[in-house]
């Protein structure tokens, strides 16, 4: 029995000093016992070998179980502790970039209007986008892709795979998973620096108020004329710039509804809803693929101006671009006194 015990000795010593892993060296001592408890059950009573070797197999079997026992428990108490443990929450985007972000980043900070200070309003800036779909999917990824810090989606939709057609941030393989977790995922693989918030629900009266208050900025992706007058409300109550896109057909148009500055609210342009049937949704009236992509990506783009102060953002003026002659064109919108949301007798 001592002899094999300096075997296992030796095994372990010489495997430790060569720099073999933990494992390996278990395993080895693991094969040499294995061979003498076969050796003590295959040989006959009084073999050589038997006897050089302890000469019954049971010592070794209880050795080997308790060290089983021994090593099992070992793991059990590292995985508890390992459970305990608190977990981490997600860092917030610091003020600083790291060599990957500045050389990702590159092409925005040597634009004038942008620069490093204009990078960094978009990494501390926080925007929620309502929707996931046709507008959500592009404007989602352009403020991922520019180094917006904190991006907030909800959504109470799961992909659908009529869906595909125009919604690029969800893939094939996303079909019955909630959008919010598809685009969650699409935004941080293609940016691991964002900080996305997924909630997946429906935007209600009960949550809006405290929903919008985490955040500066409001896309409004949706495409039920309900949900788009309590983004507004909301929006409007809480004094947050709400950018605001819609679709039809071959038609899509964008405006930047900021009553703080003086711009009119979505209610002045549009006092009530229209009657059923005037404004059939994508789904009755059908819309051309890549057009939720350009309509949403303006949105973006006026996302980032809204942020950095770059430019002249869409505050009084909507942007219509008509896709089947390739047309576009900016109309003027004026506040009404008399609106019940951001008017004076509001």
């Amino acid at each position: 029995m001592l002899l094999v015990l300096i075997l296992a000795a030796g095994l372990w010593g010489i495997g430790y000093l060569a720099g073999v892993s933990r494992t390996a060296r278990i395993t080895s001592v693991g094969v040499l016992l294995l061979g003498v408890i076969t050796a003590q059950l295959v040989l006959p009573d009084g073999h050589p070998l038997r006897q050089a070797t302890g000469g019954s197999a049971a010592v070794w079997l209880i050795l080997t179980g308790t060290t089983l026992l021994v090593l099992f428990y070992g793991q059990m108490l590292k995985a508890l502790r390992n459970r305990a443990a608190p977990t981490e929450e997600p860092a917030m985007p610091s003020d600083q970039f790291t060599e990957t972000e500045l050389e990702r980043y590159a092409r925005h900070i040597v634009l004038r209007e942008l620069g490093g200070p204009g990078q960094k309003k978009m990494k501390q800036a926080r925007v929620l986008v309502i929707g996931a779909g046709g507008l959500g999917a592009p404007a989602l990824q352009y403020l991922a892709a520019a180094g917006v810090g904190t991006i907030g989606v909800i959504d109470d939709d799961e992909v659908e795979n009529a869906n595909l057609q125009r919604q690029v941030i969800h893939r094939d393989a996303d079909i019955g998973m909630p959008k919010v977790f598809s685009a969650q995922q699409a935004m941080e693989a293609q940016n691991p620096n964002v900080r996305v918030l997924p909630y997946h629900r429906r935007l209600t009266e009960e949550i809006a108020s405290d929903l919008f208050s985490d955040f500066h900025l409001i896309l409004d992706g949706t495409d039920n004329f309900d949900t788009r007058y309590l983004a507004n409300r909301t929006a409007v109550a809480l004094g947050k710039p709400l950018i605001s896109g819609a679709l039809s057909q071959w038609e899509g148009q964008l405006s930047v509804f900021d009553p703080a500055n003086d711009a009119p609210c979505y209610q002045c342009i549009f006092p009530e809803a229209p009657a059923p049937g005037l404004a059939p949704s994508c789904a009755e009236a059908g819309v051309i693929g890549p057009l939720p992509g350009v309509v949403g990506s303006m949105m973006a783009v006026e996302a980032i101006k809204v942020i950095t102060g770059a430019g002249q953002a869409l505050r009084g003026e909507m942007l219509i671009y008509d896709a089947l002659y390739g047309e576009s064109r900016k109309i003027t919108l004026s506040r009404r006194a008399d609106c019940p949301i951001c008017g004076a007798g509001a």
